[in-house]
């Protein structure tokens, strides 16, 4: 998994508890809606939407919130909202890669806070496919680890399934599959009864590249300035980080 993985993390449990908790509600919320308007608002038979629903849950989003953003999605009421994806490619600091995945009704607005926040944190905007050939879309599902939930319990779980990886990372496990296979290994795992933290398709590069404490503070402070945008859904990376540099920054 790349550092950004690695850190969001350890920075999504901390944004239930400050500041940038409206922020990841936002976000949610947008998931929720672009997943009911494309596959409808029965989450039982959308797949995409249950995983939206679970990750909002996970993070104590409040099912009135859930259920009005279903609602907006599938174009329930007045204020139905129509999102598109839009990707924008950049360098940050040291050549780090940068994609960008906005979700948004206005591209121009889009395009330009996404300019502002990597230009004032030593960024800039590539062109087109200058960093997007490196990243392939993957599905990752992350599952807390416990005295029962164990490497060889997730392997037992989904040993009939494609699955690519299944890597220990720090108090969870992180099962990396085909996206196309993701919605399939997490009803095993649920038949198995193992619960899970979310399961989302992501971009993984194939090219990560190792910095050290004081770059990662600066890519991190580039990414935050990015998700902090309302237009921001994701932001993907292609820096990683040893267990001692992931550490250092976790006690900052």
């Amino acid at each position: 998994m790349s550092g950004h993985s690695k850190w969001a993390t350890t920075k999504h449990k901390k944004a239930v508890i400050d500041g940038r908790r409206a922020k990841l509600f936002a976000k949610l919320i947008k998931n929720i809606e672009v997943a009911a308007r494309l596959g409808g608002p029965d989450i039982d038979g959308n797949p995409t939407l249950y995983d939206a629903v679970q990750k909002g849950r996970k993070s104590s989003l409040p099912n009135d919130n859930i259920d009005r953003a279903i609602k907006r999605g599938s174009g329930v009421g007045a204020d139905a909202v129509q999102y598109e994806t839009i990707m924008y490619e950049g360098y940050g600091p040291n050549g780090v890669a940068v994609l960008i995945e906005c979700l948004t009704d206005n591209k121009n607005r889009a395009a330009s806070e996404v300019r502002l926040a990597l230009s004032r944190n030593h960024g800039t905007l590539a062109d087109p496919g200058s960093v997007s050939y490196q990243f392939a879309r993957k599905g990752l599902i992350v599952v807390l680890k416990s005295e029962t939930v164990t490497e060889d319990a997730l392997l037992e779980a989904v040993i009939d399934f494609d699955v690519e990886n299944i890597e220990g990372n720090g108090e969870q496990f992180v099962i990396t599959t085909d996206p196309s296979d993701m919605v399939a290994v997490r009803l095993a795992l649920q038949s198995a009864g193992i619960d899970y933290e979310s399961a989302d398709a992501e971009f993984v590069s194939s090219l990560s590249i190792q910095v050290d404490a004081e770059t990662a503070r600066k890519v991190i402070k580039l990414i935050d300035a990015l998700e902090d945008s309302d237009e921001v859904q994701n932001v993907y990376s292609n820096f990683d980080m040893t267990p001692e540099v992931l550490a250092e920054l976790e006690n900052d």
